[in-house]
């Protein structure tokens, strides 16, 4: 299936994802833009043809421009979809501010919070008046995967229906199938908050607990998400879709999962660091962490595996005497 006749998209964010996307897109028949925060590095994709550094071995498309240049990655597009690191999303957003032209559609593949407010990523775009409508890609999707055209589902949310439409068109391909939403808050919940959850089964499974602890543990990680998610206006039936159980499975079972990678290094005694050098990408689950444990102790959700996971990566604590603390909770009915 084709997009909308020669549509052009800015894709903010040359990482893994943002040229998956951009590959996606391109194959699609846009006509995309794809802008790295790097002179030397858009080089490097301008002449190779591919992104050898996050993305080896997924040649580019006739239609793909790489590009350092935002004022020629924003000029004359239809859309902008933004897929930066969360540390990132808020300086690249206000990079656009004064280039994006009034009424342009704006989008993000970022899975994450505001780092120090824990604001959600919507939150930060709201500020800007002059954008005509927002929407939230998420689902269960590991870029090599979505570049090597393997089958994938995800979930465009929007508030306008129209966009969602819209954008869910341009992604849509034979391989590529897209469910539109509009629940943003919880699409966003669900895609940062399972990123903790995978930091946690990557601990388990480094120590070796088996898959009976997995299985429990995604149960009950899929409880907090939820629960958190309620609390901040998200839909129940989106954590039972795509955004939510899909991806949390999908993060918290395959070693594709920079997360799960996180939790597999700590669990062998690496600092986050020393596991940092080693996966050799962002990892947006150790952040995203903090943030969320803060969120849930200001609205008084009950999440205890983001806890424990939050007391190994800032407080020093054992992965060990985590897991065991969790086993040491007190009973309870599964409902609570």
């Amino acid at each position: 299936m084709t997009v909308q006749p020669r549509a052009s998209i800015a894709l903010l964010g040359a990482g893994s994802w943002g040229t998956a996307l951009a590959i996606l897109l391109s194959r699609n028949g846009a006509r995309v833009k794809l802008w790295s925060h790097l002179q030397s590095h858009a080089e490097a994709l301008q002449r190779e043809r591919e992104n050898s550094e996050f993305l080896p071995g997924h040649h580019f498309p006739t239609d793909l421009t790489p590009t350092a240049d935002l004022v020629f990655a924003l000029s004359g597009v239809d859309e902008v979809l933004i897929a930066v690191p969360s540390h990132a999303f808020a300086s690249v957003l206000g990079e656009t501010q004064r280039l994006i032209p009034p009424g342009t559609t704006l989008s993000w593949a970022t899975k994450g919070l505001h780092p120090g407010s824990g604001a959600l990523l919507h939150e930060l775009v709201e500020k800007y008046s002059h954008i005509a409508s927002t929407a939230v890609i998420s689902g269960p999707s590991f870029a090599a995967e979505v570049a090597g055209g393997l089958p994938t589902a995800l979930t465009v949310a929007s508030l306008s229906t129209e966009h969602a439409t819209r954008l869910a068109g341009y992604l849509h391909s034979d391989s590529f199938r897209v469910y539109t939403s509009m629940d943003v808050i919880g699409l966003e919940v669900g895609g940062a908050a399972k990123n903790v959850m995978a930091i946690a089964a990557g601990i388990a499974d480094g120590l070796g607990f088996g898959a009976n602890t997995r299985a429990a543990l995604i149960t009950r990680g899929l409880a907090e998400i939820m629960r958190l998610g309620l609390a901040l206006g998200g839909k129940p039936e989106t954590f039972m879709g795509l955004g939510g159980l899909g991806d949390l499975i999908l993060t918290c079972t395959d070693n594709q999962s920079r997360n799960r990678r996180m939790g597999l290094a700590l669990a062998r005694g690496l600092t986050i660091e020393q596991a940092r050098q080693e996966i050799g990408q962002e990892v947006e689950g150790v952040p995203t962490t903090r943030e969320i444990y803060q969120k849930a102790q200001t609205l008084g959700v009950d999440m205890p595996i983001t806890e424990q996971t939050y007391h190994v990566l800032y407080q020093g604590l054992s992965p060990r005497a985590a897991v065991q603390a969790l086993l040491e909770r007190r009973q309870r009915q599964e409902a609570e």
